[in-house]
């Protein structure tokens, strides 16, 4: 996948394609479905399928204190862009530069000056320009003076008529549940950082884990005890995840991510690493003592391995 940096950046020879326009948070099932069509589309076309997002939520710019938590870094999305096969991410810096133009002289410059949009791919509440002024009724109008056709995508409702949302991704992981996280994702929710040294405590116990450094990516789900992955480059090992601040002992940073690999010991220090978290195990609880803890240990890393077959 080609990665364009900005309208700066587009070369030349970028186009003709078939374009969708998001915010993508989260690449999830929704997001998925649009980039499926739009692959099949500008397959049928012969052109490139090109994804327009953004490098933070637009309310980051315009309305900072109602913007929600992102689910991805901007690194991770575009990973999780390349993954689907796409040819081509635009990636638009999202400031008053871009906030201010009206809806004619985005579509202009960056679908069409830039991209060459031969059709756009966009939801039926899909809005654009300076204050939302353009829907899909302007964009389609645009698109007859510019010459490219507009499709709407149906959303994906997969239960009790909610369509699948980064809203409701949100909500899974504020209460813990990675597995319906999941399955609306399309992929194992997951935080990205370098590891640390900790106390080391859990080395004292015979459990050592890898330890997050506090500025890791992704939205961190409920605190708890986790069935998961961390995947260190290419491979990727069973683990026992920990997020919170383990009551048990005094001094422990709030909000702290470790994973303990099973049946290994590695040495991870100063890796970058993917942590993915398949289903919730239980509460972080405050033990009386160590050997509770202990024999808690035990029992979730027994819980991990059947959770993960």
């Amino acid at each position: 996948m080609r990665v364009f940096d900005g309208l700066a950046d587009v070369p030349a020879d970028a186009g003709p394609s078939v374009v969708t326009i998001g915010k993508f948070d989260g690449v999830h099932t929704g997001h998925r479905a649009v980039i499926a069509e739009l692959r099949a589309r500008a397959e049928a076309l012969g052109v490139a399928s090109a994804v327009v997002t953004f490098d933070r939520h637009p309310l980051a710019h315009l309305a900072p204190e109602k913007c929600p938590e992102p689910l991805v870094s901007v690194r991770q999305k575009l990973d999780l862009l390349a993954g689907t096969g796409v040819d081509e991410t635009l990636l638009l810096h999202f400031d008053a530069r871009l906030a201010s133009l009206e809806p004619d002289e985005f579509v202009r410059r960056v679908l069409v000056d830039a991209l060459g949009a031969r059709e756009v791919l966009v939801g039926g509440d899909f809005r654009y320009g300076h204050r939302g002024a353009g829907d899909v009724a302007s964009l389609a109008a645009a698109g007859e003076r510019y010459g490219f056709a507009v499709r709407v995508v149906d959303d994906v409702v997969p239960e009790a008529d909610r369509r699948v949302s980064s809203t409701w991704i949100r909500e899974l992981l504020d209460t813990g549940d990675v597995a319906a996280a999941g399955r609306l994702l399309g992929h194992e929710p997951s935080v990205r950082g370098i590891v640390v040294h900790g106390a080391a405590r859990g080395r004292e116990l015979g459990f050592p884990t890898a330890n997050l450094a506090a500025d890791s990516e992704g939205l961190i789900p409920a605190d708890g005890v986790y069935a998961g992955w961390l995947v260190d480059g290419g491979e990727r090992l069973p683990a026992a995840i920990s997020v919170g601040n383990n009551p048990t002992f005094d001094g422990v940073p709030q909000r702290q991510v470790e994973a303990y690999v099973l049946d290994r010991e590695l040495d991870l220090y100063d890796h970058v690493v993917d942590i993915a978290f398949a289903e919730r195990l239980r509460g972080m609880v405050a033990f009386d003592g160590l050997e509770p803890l202990m024999a808690q240990m035990r029992q979730d890393v027994a819980d991990v391995r059947a959770a993960l077959g």
